[in-house]
């Protein structure tokens, strides 16, 4: 994303705080942490997100309103068994396909039938999508991530329009495809792909990774050709080698 931005004439700046705004002229400029500044005509703030969550009355019921309602794995909110919180409001993962994955959950729990989300796929385990040019889909685990959480782990890339399939959108076009997968249990515990038309690549990943099915098992799944999806066959010649060098 960052090659694709810069080769669009963007300076990209990562790591730095803004600590001074100010006019200069008729653009603004913007004072960085190591002193550096940047003009421009305009300036877009990314300032995240807040519940609207003050006007639902949860003082009502003991709540503090303007925050995320906490939820436990049904979202059922704790200490009121009575009252679920769904979607954004419970700040556990701000993206539609879940708000709706959490509304199943809940409804289930309240038919009675928990152990039908017993395993969950909350939180890391979520998919998303960011519909850049190059677009970005990932599951799981980033690289940085997994090494919080203190994971052993191969890292496996290749390119994602590097095969026949890839022709279709211009053979090597931009994109990197990259498999996180545990080193003890070879299941993947994370997946990265980017590039043209990459949204719809993510579920395969998704299945694999919330199916908790092993790379091993995983290496019978051929793909058809000519597509874009052999990526994954030469993701799995990438993990061979990896295994080889253990």
């Amino acid at each position: 994303m960052t090659d694709a931005l810069v080769e669009e004439g963007v300076d990209v700046r990562t790591g730095r705080k803004a600590e001074k705004v100010e006019a200069a002229g008729d653009k603004v400029r913007v004072t960085m942490d190591d002193g550096s500044t940047v003009e421009g005509e305009q300036l877009v703030a990314a300032l995240g997100r807040k519940p609207r969550t003050e006007e639902l009355g949860l003082e009502s019921v003991g709540l503090e309103g303007g925050g995320y309602v906490e939820v436990d794995e049904n979202m059922q909110v704790p200490g009121r068994p009575w009252l679920y919180a769904i979607g954004d409001v419970n700040g556990r993962i701000l993206l539609t396909h879940m708000g709706k994955y959490q509304a199943r959950i809940a409804c289930e729990h309240i038919l009675g039938n928990p152990s039908a989300f017993e395993h969950g796929a909350d939180g890391k385990q979520s998919p998303r999508v960011v519909f850049t040019d190059p677009q970005v889909g990932a599951v799981g685990h980033t690289e940085k991530t997994a090494r919080e959480a203190g994971l052993d782990f191969h890292i496996l890339e290749v390119g994602t329009s590097g095969n026949a399939g890839g022709s279709f959108y211009g053979r090597g076009a931009p994109g990197t495809s990259r498999l996180l997968v545990d080193k003890e249990s070879d299941l993947i515990i994370g997946a990265t792909i980017t590039g043209a038309e990459v949204p719809d690549f993510i579920h395969a990943a998704t299945i694999a990774i919330v199916g908790e099915v092993p790379m091993g098992r995983l290496w019978h799944a051929t793909p058809s050709f000519p597509t874009r999806s052999e990526i994954w066959l030469n993701l799995m010649a990438e993990w061979e080698t990896a295994k080889a060098g253990d």
